[in-house]
């Protein structure tokens, strides 16, 4: 257990360190907000979250597969693949839990009440990829627990899969230029900043799009992919419209949000993914 937290806080640090340095280089949008008192906020909910996960959690996801290859539980420790087939299998069945998962968070008021701590960021870059309300964070964990136990993936596949994850979320949420010719080519397989910035638009036909957060294919397989925002990339507004003051960024506020208001306008219909109402 111990290599696997070494080699989570290993990719963790590393690629934060690598996407932040990148913002600073080449920046595709000018920030809007105090950049000191963002990454406060977003970096304290990041910090408690870590707290949550493993101080309160008996058993991570890596764990339990390994408990479940043991008990011989879920589809795939009962219709054994060779390694590789299985490997990828279950890296990519993963990853297709995770993109309905995050449908769901959309579709439920309840749980986009959870999920809008993470939309109202009135900025995008690499920090806004790790903000999540404690809530939401441990509803997500106990997904991925049940989806490990029903699936059967083996652990390597699971540990390959989370470093992947935490990744692929700092980097698509970086705020981070890539040339369009190379933004075209990598979004065929991988979801990139480009690509991911139309969902945190404050439009609700854009935010009803583009829920990848690793593989970019089940957005054009289930119809709620889209291309580019319709303001453009510069020109977009970020973050959702009941909310837009400097308390964004608070961390008290950050978790009191889920109780304050209305749902609002952004849960998703279905009908909203491709280019419904605003």
């Amino acid at each position: 257990m111990n290599r696997e937290y070494m080699l989570r806080i290993g990719f963790f640090f590393g690629i934060f360190v690598l996407v932040a340095l990148w913002e600073v280089i080449a920046a595709r949008r000018k920030l809007g907000s105090p950049k000191a008192r963002r990454w406060a906020g977003n970096l304290g909910i990041i910090f408690l979250n870590t707290l949550l996960v493993y101080w309160l959690l008996p058993v991570t996801a890596v764990g339990l597969a390994a408990l479940s290859q043991a008990r011989g539980w879920g589809l795939l420790n009962n219709f054994p693949l060779p390694d590789g087939p299985a490997l990828i299998s279950g890296v990519i069945t993963l990853d297709l839990a995770i993109y309905l998962q995050h449908v769901m968070f959309h579709a439920v008021p309840i749980l986009w009440r959870l999920h809008r701590v993470h939309h109202v960021d009135l900025d995008f870059d690499v920090t806004t990829g790790l903000r999540f309300h404690p809530i939401e964070i441990a509803l997500s964990m106990l997904i991925k627990l049940a989806v490990v136990a029903f699936l059967g993936p083996s652990p390597t596949a699971v540990l390959i899969f989370e470093i992947i994850l935490n990744g692929t979320s700092m980097f698509n949420h970086g705020n981070i230029k890539i040339p369009q010719s190379l933004d075209r080519a990598f979004r065929l397989f991988v979801v990139t900043p480009d690509m991911h910035r139309v969902h945190h638009s404050i439009l609700v036909r854009e935010t009803n799009s583009n829920f990848g957060f690793n593989l970019p294919w089940w957005d054009r397989l289930f119809g709620t992919y889209r291309s580019q925002p319709a303001a453009g990339h510069e020109g977009m507004t970020i973050g959702i419209s009941e909310f837009r003051d400097r308390r964004s960024w608070s961390l008290p506020w950050m978790l009191a949000l889920p109780f304050i208001g209305e749902a609002g306008s952004y849960p998703f219909s279905g009908r909203t993914g491709a280019g419904g109402p605003p």
